[in-house]
């Protein structure tokens, strides 16, 4: 019998970024569908920059076989990873999360989280934030059996949706066992 191919998390090479973009476009492309194409338009375009542009912490990467087949971002505050200092959020965020349909269901956004949050931890963080929206709600209940609770004073509002806040707290052994 031959053992199942290993999902290795890690950093993101530069060279990368072109692979990443394209997973991640592939996994969001899905909500295509329920945002007015102007809205889609505009969060395909962000997508995009992220991933070129400077301001993550951290962008890690699942590869399985060689490929990457999922990716995740964390950023320091909520200034860094949305340009609103004002949600007061000064601990990671993770932004992002990204597994291409192809490869959904083998625990791969478990792994990019719990990376997310080891990470956070070796930051002396006491929390790891992120945000998602109602039309996500495979993502959101893989968040809450993770242990994520909502963080209402977090939430962001763009355009008609509620972008809600979700906070995990990484100083409760029982969530950090299951996560960590």
């Amino acid at each position: 019998m031959t053992a199942a191919p290993e999902i290795i998390i890690r950093d993101a090479k530069e060279s990368e970024r072109k692979k990443i973009a394209q997973v991640m476009l592939e996994a969001y492309q899905q909500y295509a569908f329920d945002l007015p194409q102007p809205r889609w338009e505009e969060y395909r375009d962000s997508i995009r920059n992220s991933v070129y542009g400077n301001g993550p912490y951290a962008r890690l990467v699942a590869v399985l076989d060689g490929e990457i087949v999922g990716s995740a971002q964390l950023f320091l505050s909520s200034e860094a990873a949305y340009g609103k200092p004002e949600l007061g959020i000064e601990s990671p965020i993770i932004r992002l999360l990204a597994v291409s349909p192809a490869y959904r269901g083998r625990g791969i956004a478990t792994l990019l989280i719990r990376e997310a949050a080891h990470r956070a931890v070796l930051l002396d963080a006491s929390a790891l934030h992120l945000h998602t929206s109602d039309m996500m709600a495979s993502a959101i209940q893989l968040y809450e059996r993770l242990g994520f609770k909502r963080a209402y004073e977090t939430d962001i509002r763009n355009g008609e949706t509620l972008v809600k806040g979700y906070r995990l707290d990484l100083h409760s052994t029982s969530l950090l066992d299951r996560v960590v």
